[in-house]
């Protein structure tokens, strides 16, 4: 809302977590706070920290296209601040577009857990996985039993496909722009 330097130096650095694949930046961060049965939150950090630039990058155009509308200038004509300006008016119509972008990243974390854990950096038995099933018994019995991959594989797919119909629906749902008279 403000832009500045300090806005030009966040974009610079969501634009360098950017360059790099999620799955690059999971794996460093897991390798930076380490793995174990008990670093569930390690597993989280490594999940939300690719993501935050996505997240960072949509929420940020989202308000600079909304801060340039008419009824934002009419509103600091009357004297609002910019902190009203911002809970009151940007914030509102920065969600929608947020809440969509959300359901598309809720498919990319499953991925990512998914990586993680079949890779050995995510979670660790006795906490259900889809990815340790896969390393499991799916890769163990691959060739005598195909079916103990192939179910953990549809889930994973299942569910995605699932959050990204979900999304599209919310976007219906949500766009004014695409609601009929």
């Amino acid at each position: 809302y403000f832009g500045g330097k300090v806005d030009q130096l966040v974009q610079r650095l969501m634009d360098v977590l950017l360059s790099f694949p999620l799955i690059v930046i999971a794996i460093a961060v897991v390798a930076a706070l380490g793995t174990g049965e008990d670093k569930i939150a390690n597993v989280i950090a490594a999940i939300t920290v690719p993501i935050i630039p996505r997240v960072a990058r949509v929420v940020r155009s989202s308000a600079l296209s909304i801060v340039n509308m008419p009824y934002i200038e009419a509103t600091r004509a009357v004297g609002s601040g910019a902190v009203r300006i911002m809970f009151r008016h940007i914030a509102p119509n920065v969600f929608a577009p947020y809440l969509i972008m959300l359901t598309a990243f809720l498919g990319q974390a499953i991925l990512l857990e998914a990586s993680l854990s079949f890779l050995g950096l995510g979670v660790f038995e006795p906490t259900p996985s889809w990815g340790l099933m896969l390393r499991g018994a799916g890769m163990q019995f691959l060739e005598q039993a195909p079916w103990l991959a192939i179910a953990p594989g549809v889930a994973i797919s299942m569910a995605v496909f699932g959050f990204n119909l979900f999304g599209d629906s919310l976007r219906d749902a949500l766009d004014p722009r695409l609601r009929t008279a």
